[in-house]
């Protein structure tokens, strides 16, 4: 997949009608990463400085980092955290706390913590001009058939052995254990293509989203995306949504307000707005748009806004919409997939407003929702009314992020399917993990 340009303008609100389907392929390879809950035979967590919870075995720690194992989907997986962006690490019981609210502004942070822009302006070059701590132990690794020059195929080619694309995309995404070796192939690519700007400035926006998407470091992120230039787009643009997103998660919202204002507008930008609160934003964007022929785009993300904001029943409005359009041929693959998310969506928030957790037995309880490649099997763990775990066992999912994770962690935080927003990029995986969830703890409370 590629980002695309902007076909044309409707009701105020720049779009193409392939951007739905790059949404339903992971929004241009954008996402987020791994984050980070996952299931291990012990009970260590690492607890990352933006609010996340890391679930497994330490292995290691040094005076600059911790690195822990973690199952996800039923592979092992080590990642190694900067102490920088760690704030407590628990082994056998013990818990340590490494940072302190006295000692802000090392790591990322999460929505609602507060930097000025200075501060962050300051963040994002110190850390964009530096190695990450890992660069060393990662080796540079890549097929010596891949082509350096970032070269487009021909049509209708697929070799991921030689195109650079779609290398990322069916080796590095789908791998998180390649994730860094990717940020390191993107680097390597800079330093052969010295006179190639064109293709610097593709590499560039490519590092923006592997550090957004797949390493959280939200800091390098906005570096090199304001490197390749997207704060300043006169189009359309995933990347430059995103970046109001790292602005915003490293604690000035009023650098991600401005940047969401003076990017043209993108129906990612409905999730922009209503992830910073700002929902009657961005119900105002998705209602530009809700008679025109994308209709179901625009439903789809005023009711998943909806939906995080616990506004339920209007949420049920905006899906109920997408199941009354009218099919035909030129959007039919688009709106059935649409109609399939609506209708599962529908079936969870109804589910929503039944659920007792405390009605729900201790036991374990499996259930499953329609991904974006197929079926996403969920086992969730219920101890003394409270949700003690929620694993995905199974999936077929390629683009998932940090979905199979940071979604489990979300819902085990909160005691809760309400509520929980999806990962950037990975929507739909996000979903079926949350309505699967909603399925299996409400089998257990009809027993």
């Amino acid at each position: 997949m590629r980002n695309f340009g902007i076909g044309e303008r409707i009701s105020g609100l720049a779009l193409d009608s392939r951007l739905w389907t790059l949404d339903l392929a992971r929004l241009c390879l954008c996402g987020t990463l791994i984050a980070l809950t996952a299931t291990a035979a012990t009970g260590d967590t690492v607890e990352l400085s933006n609010g996340q919870t890391v679930e497994g075995a330490v292995t290691a720690r040094s005076e600059r980092s911790v690195t822990i194992r973690m199952s996800v989907g039923g592979r092992e997986y080590a990642r190694e955290f900067p102490l920088d962006q760690v704030r407590a690490i628990t082994v056998d019981g013990k818990r340590e706390v490494v940072a302190t609210g006295e000692n802000p502004g090392k790591a990322e942070t999460a929505v609602g913590a507060r930097r000025t822009q200075a501060e962050v302006e300051k963040l994002i070059d110190d850390r964009g001009r530096s190695r990450p701590d890992w660069w060393d132990s990662v080796t540079l690794d890549y097929p010596r058939s891949l082509g350096l020059d970032w070269s487009v195929p021909p049509r209708g080619v697929w070799d991921n052995q030689r195109y650079v694309g779609q290398y990322v995309w069916d080796v590095i995404n789908p791998n998180p254990g390649k994730w860094r070796g990717g940020v390191r192939l993107m680097h390597h690519l800079l330093s052969v293509n010295q006179e190639r700007p064109e293709v610097r400035q593709r590499v560039m926006e490519e590092l923006g989203r592997m550090y957004h998407g797949l390493l959280q470091d939200y800091a390098r992120a906005a570096f090199w995306w304001r490197q390749a230039g997207v704060d300043k787009t006169e189009q359309a643009s995933l990347s430059a949504v995103y970046l109001a997103e790292c602005y915003a998660k490293l604690g000035c919202k009023e650098m991600a307000l401005e940047q969401l204002a003076k990017t043209p507008p993108h129906f990612a930008m409905i999730k922009a707005w209503a992830d910073m609160g700002e929902i009657d934003q961005a119900l105002r964007l998705a209602d530009a748009n809700i008679e025109g022929p994308y209709a179901d785009i625009a439903c789809i993300y005023a009711g998943d806004a909806c939906r995080v904001a616990g506004q339920h029943e209007k949420a049920l409005e905006y899906y109920e919409k997408i199941l009354s359009l009218p099919l035909n041929i030129r959007t039919w693959k688009r709106l059935n997939a649409n109609r399939q998310r609506a209708t599962a969506n529908i079936e969870a928030i109804r589910l929503f407003e039944t659920l007792d957790l405390g009605r729900v037995p201790d036991g374990t309880y499996r259930s499953s929702s329609l991904g974006y490649k197929g079926m996403v099997h969920v086992e969730t763990v219920v101890q003394s009314g409270r949700i003690v775990s929620v694993r995905v066992t199974q999936h077929e999912e390629k683009q998932f992020y940090s979905a199979l994770t940071d979604v489990p962690r979300k819902i085990v935080a909160k005691q809760s399917v309400k509520g929980i927003d999806a990962t950037s990029g990975a929507t739909v995986t996000s979903e079926a993990i949350i309505n699967a969830t909603a399925k299996a703890l409400a089998s257990g409370g009809k027993r």
